[in-house]
């Protein structure tokens, strides 16, 4: 589960590589956040002369965790690292491309442009 303070890294080309997870912003609970929930992040480390600022604070969504994650049919799935991919106001990617495999728990949270993206879906 992703908390407040949570360092994550991220999982698309925008320039940040590593944010600090500020706020569970929407999401079933607000201490915790899990697999298709939007943070609010500032970013920590970037790539210079890339289209996220450190000390930027942006909106990202969750989509690899290394806690166990249960779906419906019973299987737990989890990663190696908790990883996000930043979006704009309208729920877009703001990066051009999705790096490492995602939860197939994006897509039926309605990110079909972050699954289009992605080279794998588990």
């Amino acid at each position: 589960m992703i908390q407040p303070y949570s360092r994550l890294n991220v999982a698309d080309n925008s320039g940040a590589k590593i944010v600090q997870c500020i706020i569970v912003s929407e999401g079933k609970k607000r201490c915790q956040a899990k697999l298709g929930d939007i943070i609010v992040v500032s970013v920590k480390k970037a790539i210079p002369h890339s289209g996220v600022k450190k000390k930027e604070v942006v909106k990202a969504v969750i989509v690899r965790q290394t806690a166990p994650f249960q779906r419906s049919d019973g299987t737990k799935i989890r990663f190696d690292d908790n990883a996000v991919v930043i979006i704009n106001e309208e729920k877009l990617p703001r990066g051009t491309r999705v790096l490492g495999p995602i939860a197939r728990e994006i897509r039926d949270r309605g990110y079909m442009k972050i699954v289009s993206m992605s080279p794998e879906v588990l």
